[in-house]
Parts: structure tokens; sequence; C-alpha cells
């Protein structure tokens, strides 16, 4: 199963030809994150987008794209750190 994210602009280069990209569901199976940390943290580090680029998919400003993505590497290095 895959999750669509509506694009305002096409953006991702394997997408050009499509208005819309693909989210896996197993993205979404970490209960520790939000939803919107986890497609941050999927498109920032297995897509490589630029914290704009990922701005633009989401319609949100890239200050909060990049606060998203720097609170989940803080949450993850909690969780390593308290095993």
């Amino acid at each position: 199963m895959i999750i669509i994210v509506k694009m305002k602009k096409q953006i991702a280069k394997e997408q050009r030809n499509n208005n819309s990209l693909e989210i896996p569901l197993r993205v979404l199976q970490n209960r520790n994150i939000a939803v919107l940390e986890a497609i941050v943290t999927y498109f920032k580090e297995e897509k490589q987008l630029k914290y704009s680029e990922i701005a633009t998919l989401l319609n949100r400003d890239q200050r909060t794209i990049w606060t998203v993505y720097d609170r989940v590497k803080k949450k993850m290095l909690n969780n390593k750190n308290k095993k």
C-alpha cells in the first residue's frame, strides 16, 4: 500500500511527468514519531531532497521542515541512549 501526497510543483527528478509522489507505508510504522516527522525523514534520508523541496511538496515553510527533521534526530538519539 502507498500513500499519495499531491505535489504543487514537480520537483523530484523521477516524478517529473507525474503529479504525485509515493510514500511506502513502512515509513509510517514507527509509532515513536509523528506522521509528519516520518514523511520528512523519508524525503530527507531516502529521497535526498532539500528542506526547500520537501517544504514545497508538503506545502509547509522550510523552517518548519528543518525543525521537524531536527526533532526526529533528537528523538532517535534519545531512544538510542535509553537502550
